[in-house]
Formats: structure tokens, C-alpha cells, sequence
């Protein structure tokens, strides 16, 4: 299993800060990155005002609150991002282009042992094929899906997809996110026909 000591969240919309907010509160350095400035101020607002939320029904404390917002970073690229990440979330919307976009930046920008994670709509998990998303890479062995449920610092279930290449060591250092970020982790095993469609 790789060592996750840095989790980077591409996109600041609802399930890229709602990801933010449970990477921090697991105790990871978070990095959330968007390059419209306005959304990463929205997003900072968000967290900040979910997190007293959870102090104010008893769900966590006031010091381990300040704690996990104090670990979230903010990008306004996805180099300045990805590059010091041991585990990289794509949370854009649901179009093959833009992740296959953002995939390939990905995989020039960081570490060679880094983990990619691409996230797929809680409404339309088979939608997206992740091993096509992979395939853009040099890393398709470090390459999984993440299906989050909305909204997702509450919701406990997480999907995770193996592609069709997906190792071990890829699948168990997700496993292991998951489960300490607060969810309840799942593993699915990306269908064959969805891959065959895509590809």
C-alpha cells in the first residue's frame, strides 16, 4: 500500500469541496484546486460553514474542526496542485473531455507513484468508462473510479471502480482513503461493457 500523506481535489463545485471537507477531517494535507478564483472562495465559505455545522449538532469537536480546516490548501492550477499530491481526485463534471483533459495534465504533472482517482455522478455511474479515463496515462495500473454520494461529507457510501488495470497496491491505497476519510467503502469491478462501448 502507498503512504497518502497529500490529497489533491481537482474542481471546487459541490463534490470537490464536499471531498476537501473529508480528506481534511480524515487528517490529510488537502490541496483543492480550481482556476476560477470565486469558486475556491465559495468553497472555503462551504467548508468553513459545514464544519460549524458539525460542531454545533455534536458530530465533531471545535479543535478537530479548526484542525481540518486549517489543512486545506487552495490551487488555482492544477500543476500547482497535483505536483506535490500522493493522491490526486478529479471531481469535474461528468464529460469524457474535460477528464480526459484533465488526466493527461495529471499524469505529466505529478509524481510517478502518485494515485489518480476520476469521479464518476451519483447519477450516472455507468456513464463514464474509467479504464478509457486511464488509458490516457503512463499509469493506468494507478488509476481508479470514485463514485461519492451527494452530499458528500455526509453521505456515508463510496463506490470504489477497479478498471480494467487497476494493481493491488492502487486498489488498496483507495480502499484505505476511503475508509479514513469516514466512508463506508465498496469495491466494484468496472463492467466489461461499458469499457467495450468506450473503447
Amino acid at each position: 500500500m502507498i503512504e497518502v500523506r497529500a490529497v489533491a481535489v481537482i474542481g471546487a463545485g459541490p463534490t470537490g469541496r464536499g471531498i476537501a471537507h473529508a480528506a481534511a477531517l480524515g487528517g490529510y494535507r488537502t490541496i483543492l484546486e480550481d482556476l476560477l478564483p470565486n469558486a475556491l472562495r465559495k468553497a472555503e465559505s462551504e467548508i468553513r460553514a459545514a464544519l460549524d455545522r458539525s460542531v454545533e449538532i455534536g458530530e465533531v469537536d471545535a479543535a478537530e474542526a479548526n484542525a481540518a480546516f486549517s489543512r486545506i490548501e487552495y490551487a488555482g492550477s492544477v500543476d500547482e496542485a497535483a505536483r506535490e499530491a500522493d493522491f490526486v481526485i478529479e471531481a469535474v463534471p461528468d464529460e469524457l473531455e474535460s477528464k480526459l483533459e484533465i488526466f493527461t495534465m495529471l499524469d505529466k504533472f505529478c509524481r510517478p507513484n502518485t494515485i489518480l482517482a476520476a469521479t464518476i455522478s451519483h447519477a450516472n455511474p455507468a456513464s463514464l468508462s474509467i479504464t478509457e479515463i486511464a488509458s490516457v496515462t503512463y499509469r493506468a495500473k494507478k488509476c481508479v473510479g470514485m463514485h461519492f454520494f451527494n452530499p458528500v461529507h455526509k453521505m456515508r457510501r463510496l463506490e470504489i471502480l477497479r478498471a480494467l488495470e487497476t494493481d493491488d497496491e492502487t486498489l488498496d491505497t483507495a480502499v484505505e482513503v476511503g475508509r479514513r476519510i469516514g466512508k463506508d467503502v465498496v469495491v466494484i469491478k468496472e463492467p466489461s461493457s461499458i469499457i467495450t462501448r468506450h473503447i
